[in-house]
């Protein structure tokens, strides 16, 4: 069968379907008007006829015809055959040209279903010139008009088809496409989710938890002696531990930290300031400069994170005594500056993040920061402190992704 066939759907079939009426009509007609014109040729009329159907009929149900482009070509030369022997005792038999036209133009290959078409034009034409007794250009017009037209709508409908199918395939891919998209849409909600909850566990829990630890060390080692100062350490580690379970749950609810509720970031920085100072042993002071303008609260959130962790790793890590948090605004950014006279470490080989030791704050900053289009950076020399700052827009920028509330 033609492999650029078009494959059958309910279209095809209603089509295919008038096709074998129109054969099935006109070999009945022409068997009719030989019986009622009481021809001489009649009931070998009637026999061609019936033989031609017979033929015809059998193609559908081979399911050879239908997947070899051979088979067919062998089953269209059977109905040829018979149609010629019609053609030869009946002149109504030029009728059945015409369908035969679509059926090669469908079947064969281009070329073979043209050539196909013009030498059964051709043998129409010759058939009912004989059974006149002469030629005239009237008597080619029908068949080669048939032709043409045929051969005109089964290319047109191949075109169609072409196209048609072109779009599909269009459709399809555009479908993959956007599942695709969907798909890494989903996987990257899902990755962000994941990093917000890593950076919201670090920076709420995990230093709440390692200021709890140090807290209860410092208890341990008041202990005996100093019952007073153990029962202060507890007390406030037991209140790092309701805090940290509030921001628990807030950040689960994606709601705003606790620390911002009913305060300003500058507020919430000088709290955050005197907390530490009372909880561990270092002097930790805020300060504000510049004119305080209203933020969103993603970057609220933001520096707020930003200085919690900065102050917990001057408190575990840096060994520091002092500890100064500056929040500036500028005509337009806001900056946050930590400021600590501890130990201080190389910028240029920062602590490798280990699951055992930490060392995930800095980079849990950088993403904050750079989520909201700003700037972080850190100036710092074994011995001698380290200077932190991070740097936001105060107008969103084009390319920033907006933080997902804590």
């Amino acid at each position: 069968m033609n492999t650029s066939a078009p494959a059958l759907t309910p279209t095809t079939r209603t089509l295919a379907w008038c096709l074998h009426l129109l054969i099935i009509g006109l070999l009945t007609l022409a068997a009719g008007r030989a019986v009622a014109g009481s021809q001489s040729h009649a009931g070998s009329t009637v026999a061609a006829a019936a033989a031609c159907a017979a033929v015809y009929a059998a193609g559908p149900l081979l399911p050879s015809v239908r997947r070899s482009r051979r088979a067919a070509a062998l089953w269209l030369a059977a109905v040829g055959v018979v149609w010629l022997v019609l053609l030869a005792l009946s002149s109504d038999g030029v009728w059945v040209a015409f369908p035969l036209y679509f059926l090669q133009l469908h079947l064969l290959p281009r070329r073979a279903g043209l050539a196909a078409v013009t030498a059964t034009a051709a043998a129409a034409i010759a058939g009912f010139a004989a059974h006149q007794h002469y030629f005239s250009a009237a008597m080619a017009i029908g068949p080669a008009l048939g032709a043409a037209v045929a051969v005109a709508v089964v290319w047109a409908y191949q075109a169609l088809y072409r196209e048609s199918e072109q779009r599909r395939r269009l459709i399809e891919e555009l479908t993959a496409t956007r599942a695709d998209l969907a798909q890494a849409q989903h996987t990257a909600g899902v990755l962000a989710e994941r990093e917000r909850l890593a950076r919201e566990i670090h920076d709420t829990l995990a230093q709440g938890l390692s200021s709890i630890q140090l807290l209860l060390r410092a208890a341990e080692r008041a202990l005996p002696g100093r019952p007073d100062a153990a029962g202060r350490h507890v007390d406030a580690a037991r209140q790092a531990a309701v805090d940290n379970l509030a921001e628990a749950r807030r950040f689960v609810a994606a709601l705003t930290p606790p620390a911002l509720e009913d305060t300003t970031l500058a507020g919430a920085l000088e709290r955050l300031c005197s907390t530490a100072g009372s909880r561990h042993r270092i002097t930790a002071r805020f300060r504000l400069t510049g004119d305080p303008v209203p933020l969103a609260t993603a970057h609220e959130v933001a520096l707020l994170r930003i200085a919690q962790s900065a102050l917990a790793n001057t408190v575990s890590h840096a060994h520091a005594t002092t500890a100064e948090i500056t929040l500036g605004y500028g005509d337009d950014h806001v900056a946050l500056g930590v400021v600590d006279d501890g130990t201080g470490f190389d910028p240029d080989r920062p602590p490798t993040p280990d699951p055992e030791g930490g060392g995930f704050g800095l980079a849990a900053m950088r993403a904050r920061v750079h989520s909201l289009g700003g700037a972080l950076t850190i100036t710092s020399t074994p011995g001698h402190g380290t200077t932190l700052t991070a740097r936001l827009p105060l107008t969103p920028t084009a390319d920033s992704t907006p933080e997902a509330r804590s």
